[in-house]
């Protein structure tokens, strides 16, 4: 788990750089620019993924059985 975690931690940063190298030359490479972009977002939608969601509160109220007398 922890592995895994670490792995998407490395893919975001690897696609960060890889994004803003093709970004800061003078002529722009397109392709490598989207490469990185799809590995940046490969890392977070794979690690946001790993995320447990929220804990709900339950909102039921607990209260005394309720008796019909007719």
């Amino acid at each position: 788990m922890l592995k895994n975690t670490i792995k998407y931690y490395i893919f975001i940063l690897l696609g960060a750089i890889v994004a803003i190298y093709a970004n800061a030359n003078e002529e722009q490479n397109l392709l490598l620019l989207i490469g990185g972009i799809f590995i940046l977002m490969f890392g977070v939608y794979n690690l946001q993924a790993t995320i447990p969601s929220k804990k709900e509160k339950d909102t039921f109220v607990e209260s005394e059985p309720f008796d019909e007398e007719e």
